[in-house]
């Protein structure tokens, strides 16, 4: 039997092998380089389907992975390698730098009915962690008094452990919690927020909240200026449409965000025509006061009225018809009608002579000023903490609050004045003055009040005349 010899393969030019060889590893390079659209789409969706923080750390890592290995130099898979000292000190470190790199960071806002457990139950963390956290210092407790809409800041280790705990309790303060070698300390920021001067104008058109509102006051600064101007002008009866106000008050400013209001710096208010000034000046021993424009005092011995924005229901009358009695009686006093548990100011410094039930005054206070005057205040719905009989007020503090006691058709207060025993009408009585400025202070006065008066000109010069473009 005759073997035929086997044929051997066929003979390439060795220019063809050359170039061959030189395809077949420009293609792999080409593998090595630009992964499949499989792989891009894998990349690019880790974030999204995961059923773990942990889970999204490790597909976070395994990517990292790839990458790293995609742009690594190709090299014989027979190639020997030697490591370095300083290979291995890098590669002994990079395992860390990926971790910080590969921390997850989420963010859950409070909803109702949501507690600090299920909070973090919502990114993952074991509801052990909660009482880890917490028994790390007092102040951490904090963390469990949420509010509403409150917002959370976790930041978590690659295998889903709780590194860092943050919350903003207001625009000035901030809370956090951070894991240490002996568990997690406790921090609280504090940010001291930069004041600066605004300006506003107004002019009434229904009531001067509204028209505050409009300009740009908060109802407490609105409040303020209320009291600033109270010795002069009535804000129950005396406010007309068309009265104007100009105020350079202080604001609050963090992080370029306005986070509160001060004090009221220099005000201007027109009523009826008449135009009333006051700057705010702290003398020498530090009591800061307002004043007039020239250096006169704002403050009275006595407030125009103990009610903010309320109503005059009945005026001061010798000869009116009780609504209840139904026969004519003298109405010795002025009432204000006003929301049930409207506050109710002190006319001024006094000795409260009784703070308690008197006839059909219902719940009364009753206030001595000096030797000369007295006033009396009736109908209260309840007194204000601290006022009671034998105790002493100051000018502007709460005394009680508007209710319906004693004989009353409806919520309101019920004012006298007395001058030596004599009941006077409050609403035509001239209030004595306080003191001006020392002579020792009027310069410095000066200094700080012709500026602000200028600047007030100055601002509503340019607010007019934009207004008319």
């Amino acid at each position: 039997m005759t073997t035929e010899p086997s044929k051997a393969p066929p003979l390439y030019p060795k220019t063809h092998l050359l170039a061959a060889s030189g395809i077949a590893a420009l293609l792999s390079l080409a593998l090595l380089v630009f992964p499949s659209s499989d792989v891009e789409a894998k990349r690019t969706s880790l974030s999204l389907e995961l059923e773990s923080p942990a889970d999204q750390l490790t597909q976070d890592q395994d990517a990292s992975d790839a990458q790293q290995a995609t742009n690594a130099p190709t090299e014989s898979p027979f190639a020997q390698t030697e490591n370095t000292p300083e290979d291995t000190r890098q590669a002994e470190a990079k395992p860390a730098a990926d971790s910080t790199r590969n921390r997850l960071h989420r963010e859950v806002i409070v909803a109702k009915g949501d507690t600090l457990s299920t909070l973090f139950e919502k990114v993952g963390l074991p509801s052990a962690t909660v009482g880890e956290v917490l028994a790390t210092d007092k102040q951490a407790r904090q963390f469990t008094q949420l509010k509403r809409g409150q917002k959370l800041e976790f930041e978590l280790t690659p295998d889903g452990q709780l590194n860092n705990l943050h919350t903003a309790l207001s625009d000035l303060e901030s809370i956090s919690l951070s894991k240490g070698a002996k568990g997690f300390a406790f921090n609280r920021v504090t940010t001291k927020p930069v004041m600066r001067s605004a300006y506003v104008h107004g002019v009434i058109n229904s009531s001067l909240s509204q028209s505050a509102a409009r300009a740009g006051l908060s109802h407490s600064m609105t409040m303020d200026m209320a009291s600033v101007f109270g010795y002069d002008i009535d804000f129950a009866q005396d406010i007309r449409q068309g009265d104007e106000f100009d105020v350079i008050y202080e604001q609050k400013v963090a992080n370029g965000k306005v986070v509160g209001t001060g004090n009221i710096l220099s005000a201007r208010f027109t009523n009826r025509g008449k135009t009333y000034t006051a700057v705010r000046y702290t003398n020498k021993q530090g009591i800061s006061s307002y004043y007039t424009a020239d250096g006169n005092s704002m403050r009275k011995a006595f407030i125009r009225t103990p009610v903010d924005f309320a109503r005059i229901s009945s005026r001061f009358s010798m000869g009116r018809k009780h609504p209840i009695l139904n026969k004519i009686r003298a109405h010795k006093g002025v009432d204000y009608a006003a929301p049930r548990g409207t506050p109710i100011k002190a006319a001024g410094d006094g000795k409260v002579l009784l703070a308690g039930r008197r006839g059909g005054y219902g719940n009364t206070v009753i206030i001595q000023h000096g030797n000369t005057y007295r006033t009396l205040y009736g109908h209260m719905q309840g007194f204000a903490k601290g006022v009671k009989t034998g105790g002493s007020v100051k000018q502007g503090q709460v005394i009680g609050y508007i209710g319906t006691t004693g004989l009353s058709t409806g919520p309101h207060l019920h004012y006298e004045f007395q001058v030596n025993g004599v009941h006077v009408d409050p609403l035509g009585q001239k209030l004595p003055m306080a003191d001006p400025i020392a002579k020792a202070e009027r310069a410095r006065f000066m200094q700080q009040s012709q500026p602000l008066m200028a600047r007030m000109d100055q601002e509503r010069t340019t607010l007019l005349a934009s207004a008319k473009r």
